[in-house]
């Protein structure tokens, strides 16, 4: 499987103490710095490598986005990515269903819960 671009996934909680344990374990990054209203950087990644990291808190219904703007994560997909995070820091994930094409319904989302449950939604309209 050919890994994505970019990674972005949704957390229902920015707890950063937990994001900073989780990305330093993953992919080697320093702490999350704040940047600016609601936003926080980092890099990671092994030289020549990097990734850069971006958190917005509140994001999307009160989802902090969570993107790494690089192929070279660990993870292959939006989806691995939001499996081992809804893991790591213990609460509801979110994430596009695959590689997004025009012509895709853009609400359609994987919701990844701590326990390992899955499941498609529409969001935000999936009232929850």
């Amino acid at each position: 499987m050919e890994s994505y671009p970019d990674i972005e996934i949704y957390l229902a909680r920015g707890d950063i103490a937990r994001l900073d344990a989780w990305l330093a374990e993953a992919i080697g990054a320093a702490a999350l710095t704040p940047t600016g209203k609601r936003q926080w950087r980092t890099r990671g990644g092994k030289d020549p490598a990097s990734v850069p990291v971006l958190l917005v808190e509140k994001a999307a219904d009160g989802f902090a986005s969570l993107w790494f703007d690089s192929p070279e994560t660990p993870w292959a997909t939006d989806a691995e990515c939001a499996r081992d995070a809804a893991r790591w820091l213990e609460c509801e994930v979110r994430c596009s269903l695959g590689g997004w094409q025009p012509g895709d319904d853009p609400d359609r989302f994987l919701q990844v819960l701590p326990d390992g449950t899955e499941q498609p939604i529409d969001w935000p309209d999936s009232g929850q």
